[in-house]
């Protein structure tokens, strides 16, 4: 991966804060908060807002409605497993890196184990060069 800012930190990139999923909700209802909300993923909490995974929108169709499952009685809880984050003091170079191992596009941010941001390609694309953009997106669509 290119060197890019060293200093920067997550939390220099991320969008603060975020709405949680509870995890009894229905993936129906996930639908519907990321139409309002305007966003492809969300953070699925547990009952005491202890941050579970992320649930996002192409989960809802590949495995929900692909499989043939009702979304009006599929919880967020049963479709999130595990979850990959960093905290606000991470490395962005960390971040890039976690991102990339995992081929994933989103990426919580933590503090214990509550969410206090998340980290789109939209926001990579507003804080990185071109250069190391460019280099994250082929390594996340193209597994280079």
């Amino acid at each position: 991966m290119t060197e890019g800012h060293p200093h920067e930190t997550a939390r220099d990139v991320m969008h603060p804060g975020a709405e949680c999923l509870t995890a009894h909700e229905t993936l129906d209802r996930a639908a519907q908060m990321m139409r309002d909300l305007d966003v492809g993923a969300m953070p699925v909490c547990d009952a005491d807002d202890r941050v579970m995974g992320i649930i996002t929108d192409r989960d809802l169709v590949v495995r929900c409605v692909a499989e043939g499952l009702d979304p009006s009685r599929i919880r967020a809880g049963d479709l999130v497993a595990g979850l990959v984050a960093v905290t606000p003091d991470t490395p962005i170079e960390e971040a890039l890196s976690r991102m990339e191992r995992h081929r994933i596009k989103r990426l919580a941010v933590v503090e214990g184990d509550r969410i206090v941001g998340m980290i789109s390609e939209a926001d990579l694309a507003r804080h990185l060069p071109d250069e190391q953009l460019a280099e994250f997106v082929h390594r996340i669509y193209a597994g280079g």
